[in-house]
């Protein structure tokens, strides 16, 4: 492996990296579930393509690398199907999108669980 590949695979794999934190960090601050999914998976599914294209790079052949990046299109496939599946038993359940009411305190703006 020459030098400027693993340069690159490392950049990918710190770039994956922060992608899965900022995911996180949006998991936390984001004020309801909608939101919350929405900076999960997206954050999640680049990150951890960012990831296996990086560790790709570091694979011993052909055969490898493609194992590694097929593991990403399952991931991609499965997370967009949860990502369904959890936004539409939300919607079931009546919980409703967070919408911003300017002059609201933060308390004020979330919706009492029942």
């Amino acid at each position: 492996m020459t030098e400027w590949h693993e340069a690159l695979s490392h950049l990918l794999i710190v770039a994956g990296a922060l992608f899965f934190l900022t995911g996180s960090l949006g998991f936390i601050r984001f004020p309801d579930v909608f939101t919350r999914l929405h900076a999960l998976t997206k954050a999640d599914n680049l990150g951890l393509g960012l990831l296996c294209s990086g560790l790709a790079l570091q694979a011993g052949g052909l055969a490898e690398a493609a194992k590694i990046m097929l593991v990403w299109l399952l991931v991609l496939l499965a997370s967009g199907i949860g990502a369904t599946l959890v936004a539409s038993t939300a919607d079931a359940c009546g919980i409703r999108p967070w919408q911003n009411r300017t002059g609201a305190s933060r308390e004020a703006r979330r919706e009492p669980h029942e």
